[in-house]
Formats: structure tokens, sequence, C-alpha cells
């Protein structure tokens, strides 16, 4: 997120185009697998919650499990993701959230905001990544306009992921003026994640893609937070905020916090996948680099065409007799 473009809200566009991104590493980090815990990860036992990476379980993550682990001190890992074959890959990883972001609206269908996306856009998307796994809990970007009129719209909007596409969660952009919506939702059984900082719908009023919450902000970002909680919110992503006040956040709110550009307090983090993995040709400076995805499928491309020019495939073994 926006879920981010790059981010869950995103990864912005200004930020995005402003510097090259770094050098991938030279071999891809390896993926531990869900049922084998990474080093310091809690072990499974008797009487005690599975941890949110790293667990054996095969049921579904609930927001329930996200509350305990805020509760543990337990940090957790969120990915974007947009079709079911890439949705798989993070499921078996262990990833425990995944979010339909309207990043999808760059990444996907290659606009150069997340404003243009549509519901009827996301919802096939979203139902792609439910499709596409066992356990990840699926959160879906509510897109600009879905909710902003009135909690009815909301409301709607938010039926729409639940029963359409299966998602299990929706996300919102905005503090205390989209308190309404959120408590429709919620009152609804429509669980609501939040989204503060950089909220990239409303790009257009903070004249670009800039770090917030700076100063007298931070104040107002803190009560925004708060007030999320309040009105029922699970869980709230803060992009692009000083980590100093972050943190501060996180400490003072009981539901989980989710950093994207928001330095380590946070009780987790989100990327978009294709800025983590090195497929977007940009990235802002809070994103690192965990594969060279756009090198891999490059060469694979060019290995592909010249065996095809050069008549070397299809040979016998590919072909039926």
């Amino acid at each position: 997120m926006n879920d981010f473009p790059g981010g869950a809200g995103t990864a912005a566009t200004e930020m995005r185009t402003s510097a090259p991104a770094p050098a991938a590493p030279p071999a891809a980090a390896t993926s531990t697998p869900a049922s084998a815990p990474p080093p310091g990860t809690p072990s499974s036992s008797p009487g005690r919650s599975e941890p949110l990476y790293g667990g054996r379980a095969t049921r579904r993550v609930t927001v329930s499990d996200l509350a305990k682990a805020k509760a543990r001190g337990e940090k957790w890992p969120m990915l974007t993701a947009y079709d079911a074959l890439t949705a798989h890959v993070f499921d078996e990883a262990g990833i425990p959230v995944l979010l339909v972001g309207d990043s999808a609206g760059m990444v996907v269908f290659g606009h150069d905001t997340t404003i243009p996306v549509t519901l009827d856009e996301l919802i096939p998307l979203t139902a792609a990544v439910v499709r596409g796994t066992s356990r990840a809990l699926i959160v879906a970007d509510l897109p600009f306009g879905s909710y902003q009129a009135s909690p009815g719209a909301a409301l709607a909007s938010g039926i729409r992921f639940l029963k359409e596409a299966g998602a299990h969660a929706v996300k919102l952009e905005g503090g205390r003026r989209v308190v309404p919506q959120a408590e429709e939702l919620v009152a609804a059984g429509i669980p609501v994640m939040g989204h503060l900082g950089l909220t990239p719908q409303s790009v257009n009023v903070f004249g670009g893609y800039r770090v917030q919450g700076r100063g007298e902000d931070g104040e107002q970002l803190l009560q925004d937070a708060k007030s999320l909680e309040a009105a029922g919110a699970f869980a709230v992503v803060l992009e692009c905020v000083p980590a100093e006040l972050a943190g501060r956040v996180t400490d003072a709110v009981s539901i989980p916090t989710i950093g994207i550009g928001a330095g380590p307090d946070c009780d987790a983090q989100v990327l978009v996948w294709q800025d983590m993995a090195g497929l977007s040709p940009r990235t802002p400076k809070f994103v690192k680099r965990y594969a060279d995805v756009a090198g891999v499928l490059g060469r694979a491309a060019r290995s592909f065409a010249e065996e095809v020019a050069g008549g070397q495939f299809p040979t016998e073994e590919y072909s039926y007799r």
C-alpha cells in the first residue's frame, strides 16, 4: 500500500521517479518456508498462539491473530498481491497478510497514480488472490471514490469486496474524517484497516508524494490513529512518516501499526511486491530490493527469443508425436 505505488497506499510516483533503484543484491534472498520458522521465531507449543510468520497452522489468519501478535510483541510481514500465482507463492512463503492495494492502478494498470483504479477493477484481482491462497488474511483497498461520499457508500463497497471477491477485510485512507465510514463498516461485521500519513488518494491535496507528520502535523496524525482505533479499526498503515512519530503511534494504540517508510518500530512492515522483488524500474528510499526479478525475466525472454529465432526451440523434447 496504497496498499503504495509502489506502496500500500503507494510508493509514490515522485519518490518512485526521483532516483534509479539501487543495484539488486548478487543473489536473491532465500525465503523461509512457513513450515520452517526463521531463527528467533517463537516456537509453536500447546497453549501458545501460532506465530504469524513461521507458524504451522493451515487455517486462515484472522484479525484476532494480529491483535495477539501485537500483545506478544511479535513483528510480522505483509506484501501486496494482485493475482493468484504470486499470491500463492507468498502464501507458501508464510506471509500472513496480503493486501490487494489500489497500487494496482500503477503496477498493474499503468496509471501514474492510484486515483483512476475502480472498484470493478479491484474486485476480480482480489478474488484471484483469495483463490490463490489458503492461509493469508486478504485485505482489499477501497479505491478513491468508493467510500468518501458517505458511510453508506463505504458499506456498499465493503459488502461487494466480501461477497463478490471473498476478501476478509478492507482498507481505507484518512483519519477522523473517515471515522463514520469505519464505524459503519465495523458495525456491519467488516474488519477495517486504516491508513495514515502519505495517503496516495490525497496526492493532489499534498502537492505530491512527500513525507507526512512532521512538526505539529505529527500530533494530528497521532490523534487520527487513536480515532481509528476507537472506531474499531483492527490495524493502521503508517506510510512515509518520521520513524520517531511511527514509534509514538505504535506505543499509543493497542492495534497493530504497519509501516511503509515509517521506520523499524511499527508492529509490521509492508511493501509493494514489485518493489520488494526488483521488478519496478525505480523505487523510493524506503524500499529494499530482495531480488532482481526484472533481470531474471529479461534474461529468460531474450533466451527464448534467441532460440526461436535460431530454430533451436521447440526441439523434439517439446513436441508431440
